[in-house]
């Protein structure tokens, strides 16, 4: 009783607080007006003295409440901030029911705003929430706080109830985990301690409680040494006693766990194993040499179907590095250094991994393994496709980088031996050895390009293509491919529209595709190649990537081949991964096809089903007319041959080897070549005024200055000399810098001596 009047004197305080302040106020102000017209100084006196009292307690008074008014916002705040990331609906309500604040788990699940009343907000919940709400609040009147366990239809739910003050109360509503064991239980047999993120013990079951001979609040108070290792033997104080159980560990959901204090291994033996059948825990029971003795249903399921007594733990799972018998004969022998490991279980269904922890006890004097399984196929998933992305941007990296000194090699080795050429005829005893040099040379320049087209940094030349027209010039190329034994057929859209991409680097990545359907049927079939408009109205979320809204121009090739397993399908993209026989490919044919289409813009994706067949699927973005330049479409016109000696060219080459064939080259042409291993080297030479030059040929990257740095320079007192840059690395590298320079062309390594000579004769001509 007093405690209610006491509830209610604060509640009348803080509503009326502010307005009896203000009354006392007005109060004071009235006797000073009468003080002021008394007639009789006594009473005048009096009546300003009166007046005076009643303005300093007003005065006070409503300092003061507005001090407490300040207080408890504040305190709601604090409170709204501390439940706002909790995972279960939490509310902050007056004590008629009055909704004040609600947290994103409430407003998420009941939609609840301020101003409703919990009862309303709880009604699709519980079948009489007004009931139950007044119940818990007299409860929490007299104890300051109250709970109630409630089997609903949504399940098992927990609603507490704690007194904050101030005509405050705090409601939360939780889901405990569900046993499977029949509804209005308190938990199974077994003890169970339900723990929250921070690892607060959120919830006992009567089990654990009445092993424990008391509710607890923290795991230190159970266990004897924290961390717990989950899977192995813990000590706990007991309501008997010191007590050694088997902790194992349950997600619960929402960042809660649930741990069950099982009966220690010495234990567990084959007439009290059929305990442990209906545990959720997946249990497996070896022998010192690895044979499975008795396991539990959930350890069946989790398995799989090679799982029977007698098999041996090697043939159910392998070890991620090395064998799974070294393990177990060092846990065995105690010289284990970690009890746990991540496992790979020998299922032909699909692929999963299990974190595996070992447990070895005496049964009838012989030692025996317990092993305590959990599913950490997620886990291992996120891991793999982290380290994937690690490793395919450092080979695109390492791609880059090799790309560029090979490229220097192959300029070097392929224009040589075009000079060499050119003192040789066919009749030649050695021509034959040259050409086998220079064709050579030419596949090491077209690897160099799968890698780089792999590593996106590859030179592209974009333009408007309509599908329909590459098909038709590819098709009499791509039947000559497949061979007799395959039937090639195409069909299109009738109204596919335009996009934008490099038409060479295009028909690369469909040859690619159709080698690849080709070798997929060795006993023949049909390649289908099919082109679509598709509309996105919505973005497209498929593999870990999202397509933007928009139109697409749809490709497809499809294949009646073998198909490809469910465990190899995210490797197809990988460079160097090829299920071909060591010189049958060379595993960049997808990762290049990859590079090429995520460079141009597009999306490549894969579905594939075994013994069916493949079907890889492109989708290139739509060419929008307005933002799309004119492509000029010039016309081959035949170059005459260079006369001698017109022209005066400064060559820049860090490579000593590149350097000499260019020059040799140019000095075939007729040209005057004057030498410079390096910017400065060429700035010193252009220190002469007298002398004369036509054309800069240089190199991007160099030490020192670059290409495009001395060039700059050189141009300020020779503006009209025009340029030719040549470079390893992608012309990407140079694009930007290249804007700001007028009258410069890109020549990309490895060129040959006539593609050098052909580009400088149309820069000087």
């Amino acid at each position: 009783m007093m405690r209610a009047l006491k509830q209610g004197t604060r509640s009348s305080l803080s509503q009326g607080g502010t307005t009896r302040g203000i009354s006392l106020l007005g109060a004071s102000l009235l006797m000073g007006v009468m003080g002021i017209l008394a007639p009789e100084p006594l009473i005048k006196m009096g009546l300003v003295a009166a007046g005076v009292t009643l303005l300093l307690i007003g005065v006070v008074v409503t300092f003061k409440m507005r001090q407490a008014s300040e207080k408890s916002a504040q305190t709601m705040g604090a409170i709204g901030d501390f439940i706002e990331k909790d995972s279960s609906p939490s509310f902050v309500c007056t004590a008629d029911g009055e909704v004040l604040r609600a947290n994103q788990a409430a407003r998420k699940l009941y939609g609840v705003r301020r101003g409703e009343t919990l009862a309303g907000a709880l009604r699709t919940t519980f079948a009489n929430p007004g009931g139950i709400l007044f119940r818990l609040k007299a409860l929490a009147d007299t104890d300051g706080a109250a709970r109630e366990d409630i089997v609903t239809r949504k399940g098992h739910m927990r609603l507490a109830v704690h007194e904050m003050g101030e005509d405050r109360f705090l409601w939360r509503l939780e889901a405990v985990l569900d046993t499977g064991q029949g509804r209005g239980t308190d938990g199974p047999g077994l003890p169970m301690v339900m723990t929250g993120r921070t690892g607060a013990v959120l919830y006992m079951n009567e089990s654990a409680r009445t092993l424990i001979g008391q509710r607890v609040k923290s795991l230190d108070a159970i266990f004897d040494h924290t961390p717990v290792a989950m899977g192995s033997v813990a000590r706990i104080t007991a309501k008997d006693g010191p007590l050694d159980v088997l902790a194992t560990q349950v997600d619960a959901g929402a960042g809660r766990k649930a741990i069950y204090l099982l009966p220690p291994p010495e234990t567990s033996s084959v007439s009290t194993w059929s305990a442990f059948e209906d545990l959720p825990v997946p249990l497996v029971r070896f022998s010192a040499s690895g044979k499975v003795l008795s396991f539990n249903r959930i350890g069946a399921d989790l398995i799989g179907d090679g799982m029977a007594e007698g098999v041996h733990l090697s043939s159910l799972m392998e070890g991620l590095g090395r064998p799974v018998g070294d393990w177990l004969a060092e846990t065995v022998s105690g010289r284990a250094v970690q009890q746990s490991e991540f496992l790979r279980l020998r299922r032909t269904d699909k692929e999963m991994f299990v974190q595996v922890a070992l447990n070895c006890f005496s049964e009838g004097g012989e030692t025996t393994v317990l092993a305590v399984l959990s599913d950490a196929t997620e886990l291992k998933t996120l891991e793999a496709q982290f380290v994937q992305s690690q490793k395919m941007q450092a080979i695109g990296q390492l791609a880059g980088g090799v790309a560029h000194d090979f490229n220097n090699l192959l300029t070097a080795i392929s224009g040589h031996c075009d000079l060499l050429l050119l003192r040789h005829d066919q009749g030649d005893a050695d021509y034959s050895d040259l050409m086998q040099i220079n064709q050579n040379a030419n596949r090491a320049a077209a690897l160099v390009g799968q890698l780089l087209a792999f590593s996106r940094k590859q030179t592209l030349r974009p333009e408007e293509l309509d599908l329909r027209d590459t098909m038709a010039d590819l098709t009499h190329l791509l039947n000559r491919l497949v061979g007799e034994k395959v039937r090639l057929s195409l069909a299109h859209d009738p109204v596919l529209k335009t996009i934008r991409a490099d038409k060479r680097q295009l028909e690369q990545v469909l040859m690619n595709l159709v080698v690849n359907a080709r070798d997929a049927m060795p006993n023949g079939g049909e390649i289908k190649i099919e082109t679509e408009c598709v509309n996105l109205k919505e973005p497209l979320e498929r593999d870990r990537v999202t397509v933007p809204a928009g139109q697409y121009v749809c490709l497809r090739v499809i294949d009646e081949g073998m198909g490809i397993p469910a465990d190899k399908i995210q490797k197809v993209f990988e460079p160097f991964y090829t299920t071909k026989r060591t010189g049958e490919g060379t595993g960049l044919g997808l990762s290049t096809a990859y590079g090429i289409v995520k460079q141009t813009g597009g999306f490549i994706f894969v579905d594939s089903t075994l013994n069916s067949g493949t079907c890889f699927s492109i989708m290139f973005p739509v060419l929008e007319r307005g933002a799309a330049k004119p492509v000029v479409v010039e016309k081959a016109i035949p170059l005459p041959t260079p006369e001698h000696g017109d022209g005066v060219i400064l060559l820049v080459e860090d490579e000593a080897p590149v350097r000499a064939f260019a020059s040799r080259a140019l000095r075939l042409r007729g040209y005057t070549v004057l030498e410079a291993d390096s910017a400065e080297a060429a700035l010193k030479t252009l220190e002469d005024d007298t002398l004369n030059v036509d054309l800069f040929v240089t190199d991007v990257v160099m030490p020192g200055k670059d290409g495009p740095s001395w060039v700059r320079e050189a141009l300020q007192e020779r503006p009209d000399v025009r340029v030719v840059f040549v470079s390893g690395y992608a012309e990407d590298k140079l694009s930007d810098q290249q804007e700001s320079i007028p009258n410069s062309v890109f020549l990309p390594k490895p060129f040959s001596l006539n593609d050098l000579a052909d580009t400088v004769h149309k820069q000087l001509h």
